[in-house]
């Protein structure tokens, strides 16, 4: 008896002495999960008086690599624009400011192995313009969207200096940068500015993913009338080359046979219809998994020149 409770003893103390020794290991994998600290910089430069801003952003985790994901853009906290990291942890983003001081910061949203980050900010003096034009602006600048559902963004088009115009000013909607398999539509496409107007107008963009189908069945009964007419045409060609050695007429009468064969394939087991009708439609795909940066456009033209202004989205297809 007691040597069963001095094994039980010695088998408590190993699985013991196992456990503390497996602490310091479990805190240091707690410690990695939690993910990779980042450094996002960020650098600007206006590029005309109609406070037209290059913003370019870089983000790096802690080990040297580049990271990946979305970064926003963001004025006194206020969301500008958002888009998506390239192969080397980089953005581009175009933007128009309105007349006036600005603090621009760039946030890194983080990802799955890097921890978000903010960067240093940067000052920006955007200059007053006297021509008459807009600036685009959309909430939210991030979206995130399991393939086959749709969200909705809200573009605005603010008129700068309308005062001048002489005549309403027509504007045009577009999006590009999507996905395959994905679309982008707006509700309205054309917004009009009237002379003297202050206000903000607004219109809905709806952007949608596709998932995949499953696939259609395919008609058994098709392939049962397609045998019921080749089966016979088989075995009569067979009957009508063994009867041309005794009959030579038979020659022209199976060459006809072997045309009207030939066309009937052609017709049937050889066509896309005949495959659309026995395989069905191809399986539309899903839209592709990542991150991408779509750029909203806002045109207009007044028969000479056109202005076109435009902000970034962030779209993340899960």
């Amino acid at each position: 008896m007691r040597g069963i409770v001095c094994r039980s003893l010695r088998l408590e103390l190993v699985a013991g002495l196992g456990i503390a020794l497996a602490m310091p290991a479990l805190s240091v994998a707690a410690v990695n999960t939690q993910g990779l600290a980042t450094q996002t910089t960020l650098s600007v430069e206006t590029r005309d008086q109609g406070g037209r801003t290059q913003a370019t952003v870089a983000v790096t985790g802690e080990d040297g690599l580049p990271a990946t994901g979305a970064v926003v853009l963001s004025d006194h906290g206020s969301q500008l624009a958002g888009a998506a990291l390239n192969a080397q942890g980089q953005a581009g983003i175009v933007i128009s400011l309105p007349a006036g001081e600005h603090s621009l910061h760039a946030v890194y949203m983080g990802d799955a192995t890097h921890l978000s980050s903010v960067s240093q900010p940067e000052e920006v003096h955007a200059l007053d313009s006297t021509t008459p034009t807009f600036q685009i602006s959309i909430s939210p600048v991030t979206l995130s969207l399991p393939p086959g559902q749709s969200r909705t963004v809200i573009a605005s088009v603010t008129p700068v200096n309308a005062a001048a115009l002489t005549a309403p000013m027509f504007v045009t909607l577009s999006c590009s940068g999507l996905p395959d398999y994905s679309s982008c539509t707006f509700t309205p496409e054309n917004i009009e500015i009237l002379p003297n107007a202050t206000a903000a107008v607004t219109s809905s963009m709806v952007v949608v993913t596709q998932a995949e189908f499953a696939s259609s069945p395919a008609h058994p009964r098709s392939n049962s009338v397609a045998w019921a007419f080749l089966l016979p045409g088989a075995l009569g060609l067979g009957g009508l080359a063994w009867g041309t050695r005794r009959r030579p007429w038979l020659n022209r009468l199976s060459l006809l046979a072997l045309v009207a064969l030939v066309t009937m394939l052609g017709a049937t087991a050889c066509s896309p219809r005949y495959d659309y009708y026995n395989h069905g439609p191809p399986i539309p795909p899903a839209t592709p998994a990542g991150t991408y940066t779509v750029l909203v456009s806002a045109q207009s033209s007044n028969g000479i020149t056109a202005i076109t202004q435009s902000t970034d989205l962030a779209l993340t297809v899960q």
